[in-house]
């Protein structure tokens, strides 16, 4: 349902706004209370540090703005971009592209591949075109030192084929990540006659570059500023269209996101109260009923009941990226997750696929609560009830990915129940919350929106 107040912008605002809330409380207590005994370290609990930039994980928020090469009379659009990063020996995802390994080595990578294919349109025209999308295919990388080569070959859903080169080269310095890139674009007939000659105008295969920078900026902590620029060239046949009015393209990011510190080093210590050690994996097992009452309400207790009992259950696994964050008891967790929503006499089965970054703050009242907060992505098969039916009344065309929102409140079993064989046992409710960003983003076709399930919950550590 709509989301009137919440974004994942304002998200990342509050979460710093409770940052400061906890450090000042701390100071506070501080003042009144002995201080702890120091941490004791042995010699095996130091390690060296790790390399200048950890790009294994990260999450970030920004806007992106870009050229309307068409010959129209809007120049430029703008998008709100939610972000994920992370990295392993299995798959890495980065940004708006990510890939499975199918083979890899120290310098050469065979992947599966995805990426997002923007097409910059008036944002009036995108909701009903939605005309962008992941688009997969295979992947070859050659890595080595600062450089790396990658060269792709992908298709649209419609089997529209296109390729690419692309080179970039890594320079870092003790708060700056630039990465300068330039790219070749191989497109196929059908690819330029559907997106540029918008199936009126026959053009052919063609050969487009574009090239540009991007750059990584250390604020404070895990706060980091991220930015990038970059112009595309049209090749000759396609800017000769009647349906295109510019031959080049420029376009430009600008937003912040939380990634691990530079230089910073790995140490064991004696864990706090209220962070005992827990394993580094989870595993979450939830059902959940939908309402068609929005966020807002939900949190203000003021929830209605699914005239048509929608019902999910769904499974997230989650890796932990840190245990600290902005040097506070904050745990982040990679959680991807498979959602399977359950037939009724208005839907069908249907499956819902779900990868985010999610966070979560620990504190004692008895036993120990956590409150966590995930952003990420979520994408169905087909559109639930709940939310296609909100969308009608809004004559919206629905999209099938969406931003993904995920609120929290758990308690440790066994704390409960005085058992250590339950104490990496967490029971809790959660609000699984899917939106479009209040029509900010063409990525999630530009509409205000989206479905909330309630559920309850267990997840074990281990």
């Amino acid at each position: 349902m709509t989301l009137k107040i919440l974004t994942p912008l304002s998200l990342s605002l509050l979460l710093l706004a409770l940052m400061t809330t906890v450090q000042a409380a701390d100071s506070s207590e501080s003042e009144t209370k002995m201080p702890p005994p120091p941490v004791q370290l042995n010699e095996e609990a130091i390690e060296e540090p790790i390399a200048q930039w950890s790009d294994n994980w990260g999450i970030g928020i920004g806007m992106r703005r870009g050229d309307i090469p068409y010959a129209t009379e809007e120049d430029e659009v703008y998008d709100t971009l939610p972000l994920i990063y992370f990295e392993n020996d299995y798959f890495y995802i980065n940004g708006m592209e990510a890939a499975g390994h199918i083979w890899k080595n120290d310098n050469h990578q065979v992947n599966l591949y995805t990426r997002f294919r923007f097409v910059d349109i008036p944002k009036e025209l995108q909701n009903e075109s939605q005309s962008q999308a992941f688009d997969f295919g295979l992947q070859y990388r050659f890595v080595k030192d600062e450089w790396d080569f990658d060269l792709a070959f992908l298709s649209d859903s419609n089997k529209r084929s296109y390729g690419y080169s692309r080179t970039q080269y890594t320079w870092e310095s003790s708060d700056w990540k630039v990465k300068p890139y330039a790219e070749f674009q191989w497109k196929s007939a059908d690819f330029n006659d559907y997106y540029y000659g918008l199936g009126q105008y026959e053009v052919g295969g063609g050969v487009s570059f574009n090239a540009g920078v991007k750059a990584r900026y250390h604020v404070i902590s895990n706060l980091y500023l991220l930015g990038q620029f970059g112009v595309g060239r049209l090749e000759d046949d396609v800017y000769d269209l009647p349906t295109i009015n510019n031959r080049f393209q420029y376009e430009s990011f600008f937003g912040f996101g939380f990634f691990p510190e530079p230089n910073s080093k790995k140490y064991s210590a004696q864990p706090a109260p209220t962070k005992r050690k827990e394993g580094s994996e989870y595993l979450r097992i939830a059902h959940g009923w939908a309402t068609p009452s929005n966020l807002n309400a939900i949190l203000k207790w003021q929830t209605k009941t699914d005239p048509y009992n929608n019902q999910m259950t769904s499974a997230f696994y989650g890796t932990q990226l840190t245990d600290s964050l902005f040097n506070l008891p904050i745990d982040l967790y990679l959680t991807p997750g498979l959602v399977w929503h359950h037939s009724s006499e208005v839907q069908n089965n249907l499956a819902e696929a779900v990868i985010a970054v999610k966070a979560f703050y620990t504190f004692e009242l008895g036993p120990r609560f956590r409150l966590g907060v995930a952003e990420g992505l979520s994408y169905v098969s087909s559109v639930t009830h709940i939310e296609g039916s909100e969308l009608d009344q809004k004559d919206y065309k629905p999209s099938k990915l969406l931003n993904y929102l995920d609120f929290s409140l758990d308690v440790n079993v066994g704390d409960v129940f005085n058992s250590a064989k339950m104490d990496n046992m967490w029971f809790g409710y959660s609000i699984h919350h899917r939106s479009g960003i209040f029509e900010s983003s063409s990525a999630f076709g530009r509409i205000s929106g989206g479905s909330n399930y309630q559920s309850v919950y267990l997840q074990w550590h281990f």
